[in-house]
């Protein structure tokens, strides 16, 4: 099956023989939308860019990503407009705020907020703005189209399914979409075959990382500080990214001067 411009990136990440491809996804997914956003193609200069910068704001990791990105000024004008937004919005809200009665026994209760079932129209006004991040919708929406892509692969490419089988296999998160995916995707035959692979290579490399890991710690012992390290030097991060995905050990990522 020849490559084509949408598989060369799984194809590639596949081929980086990464503890997660799909993390190497990810990864350059959410890298492009952050020079998308703030790089020097100056996409906040453009109105519907904006218009969605303004809608969806973004979460608390990118906010961070994007100060360290280093354009103060491209950041100033998104933060600018949204602000302006949530001004308005804000102002809605308190118009439309009713507190509840209170009980004759609500001063002895102990606090217990709920984030996710606000009691106030606030609440149900703040949970929504803290659900939306438009880098966040930007790479998993692709990310999404990654997987559909995989199982594609996996179907019709017999140099894909080598990869696959000879990969490193995925971060937990990723296995999990992987299963969950192939329920839909697969035909009953297919899924003996691929769950057969996939469980196999998950099983495999976790303890590949866990015997890695334990190594790790066995080198502080004195009597081994002569030993040689193995495999296990970068231990650490990648039981990490095993474990909950992405890469610990990246340095900032960075406007280009």
């Amino acid at each position: 099956m020849k490559e084509k411009i949408y598989t060369i990136p799984l194809m590639d990440a596949f081929r980086a023989q990464d503890e997660c491809p799909f993390c190497f996804i990810e990864r350059n997914l959410e890298q492009h939308a952050i020079d998308f956003v703030l790089g020097s193609g100056a996409s906040y200069m453009e109105d519907d860019v904006r218009a969605e910068t303004d809608k969806m704001g973004f979460c608390r990791t990118h906010y961070k990503k994007m100060f360290d990105y280093g354009n103060r000024l491209g950041t100033g004008l998104i933060l600018t407009t949204h602000f302006k937004k949530k001004n308005e919005e804000l102002k809605q809200q308190i118009k439309m705020f009713s507190p509840a009665k209170a009980s004759m026994l609500g001063h002895f209760k102990k606090t217990k907020v709920d984030s996710e079932n606000p009691r106030t129209n606030i609440g149900a006004w703040v949970k929504e703005q803290t659900s939306t991040c438009y880098i966040c919708d930007y790479y998993r929406s692709t990310y999404n189209r990654y997987l559909d892509t995989f199982f594609e692969l996996y179907r019709k490419n017999p140099e894909f399914r080598e990869l696959f089988q000879n990969s490193k296999g995925f971060c937990i998160p990723h296995f999990a979409d992987l299963v969950e995916t192939g329920d839909t995707l697969l035909s009953d035959k297919e899924k003996q075959s691929f769950y057969t692979d996939l469980f196999a290579l998950m099983t495999e490399n976790l303890q590949r990382v866990t015997d890695d890991l334990e190594w790790f710690c066995d080198k502080f012992d004195y009597k081994n500080k002569d030993a040689d390290w193995k495999t296990s030097k970068d231990a650490i991060q990648r039981g990490m990214q095993k474990a909950a995905g992405g890469y610990p050990a990246d340095p900032v990522y960075k406007a280009e001067k």
